[in-house]
């Protein structure tokens, strides 16, 4: 069962540490945590929503000191493998995630697990240990923020594909 949500996990990382090795350490430790930590879990139809609050738990108690990280480079190719991409979807890519690292961690947060992870916004409620209505608040302010500043709701811009899809 948790095999089948490290995917998903390894993109929510990667997009809070924007770094690949810092990702896969994030990633392993939330796995070892979550299993040395098993009888804890109250239901397993909760489980992916409790490895999530888990693994940004971890980023947020590790990081809570640090500089705030530098900007976002470039899209990792990695997560580019196996889908036809044109070099303008990539730099369009490239400009979303430079602006999601400019927004406030908890706009982003919301952003990712809702836009990109698909999750509900009562299991991210759950996960950041919100009310939903906060939830729901960040979501649009995050959307609109992104809007400004990718330029997106322009109406000579064409339509991209959504993140998720070239996961």
């Amino acid at each position: 069962m948790i095999e089948a949500q490290i995917p998903a996990l390894r993109r929510f990382a990667f997009a809070l540490t924007r770094e690949r090795d810092a990702a896969d350490d994030l990633v392993q430790d939330c796995l070892a945590r979550a299993l040395t930590r098993w009888h804890l879990l109250r239901s397993e139809d909760k489980l992916r929503a409790w490895l999530f609050r888990i693994l940004r738990n971890l980023y947020h108690d590790g990081h809570r000191h640090r500089a705030r990280r530098p900007e976002a480079g470039a899209v990792d190719p990695d997560d580019l493998a196996g889908t036809t991409v044109d070099a303008e979807t990539v730099v369009f890519l490239g400009d979303v995630l430079g602006a999601l690292a400019r927004l406030p961690i908890e706009q982003q947060e919301v952003l990712l697990l809702v836009g990109v992870e698909d999750f509900s916004y009562e299991a991210v409620a759950q996960i950041l240990d919100l009310p939903k209505g906060t939830v729901m608040s960040r979501l649009a302010r995050g959307r609109e923020a992104l809007r400004e500043m990718t330029g997106h709701d322009r109406p000579d811009r064409p339509r991209r594909p959504h993140l998720r899809r070239l996961k």
